[in-house]
């Protein structure tokens, strides 16, 4: 494995972003990278898309929102979304965006970083209790609500 770097997400990286593939079952769990492209031409000033790269190949992508005017605190700092390529995944390439996008959130001055996921066999539970998020409240729709104290 060459070393793992992040890029901002833009017309060269997009398509193989948008071609990363999930293992079966995932894709229930996961929207597509190009929804979240979408999101950030609808408000760029406060979302963070990176593509993880093992050397010129886009193995990930994560993709963050910083918005201190939020009326809810879990979405002040909250990681949206966030995908490994099937092939990739178990290799740290998840836990190397977490820790960037933790990095970032701590930089912008928050002591929080939240995410939102839904339980499931397949799911992301547990990939989100290894990375430090912790359960702290659910939604109205019995999602999950963790944090990951900076």
């Amino acid at each position: 494995m060459a070393e793992l770097r992040l890029e901002e997400l833009s017309a060269r990286t997009v398509v193989a972003a948008n071609a990363l593939t999930l293992k079966p079952g995932q894709e229930q769990f996961v929207a597509p990278v190009s929804y979240s492209a979408a999101a950030a031409v609808a408000d760029p000033n406060t979302s963070w898309q990176r593509v993880v790269l093992d050397g010129d190949e886009v193995v990930g992508f994560i993709m963050g929102n910083f918005d201190p005017q939020a009326e809810h605190e879990e979405f002040k700092a909250i990681l949206w979304r966030i995908n490994v390529d099937a092939d990739d995944q178990g290799r740290g390439i998840g836990t190397f965006a977490v820790r960037a996008l933790a990095d970032e959130a701590r930089a912008r001055g928050h002591e929080r970083l939240y995410v939102i996921w839904e339980s499931g066999e397949l799911g992301p539970e547990q990939f989100f209790l290894r990375s430090g998020f912790k359960p702290v409240s659910e939604t109205q729709y019995g999602e999950t609500v963790g944090a990951l104290d900076l």
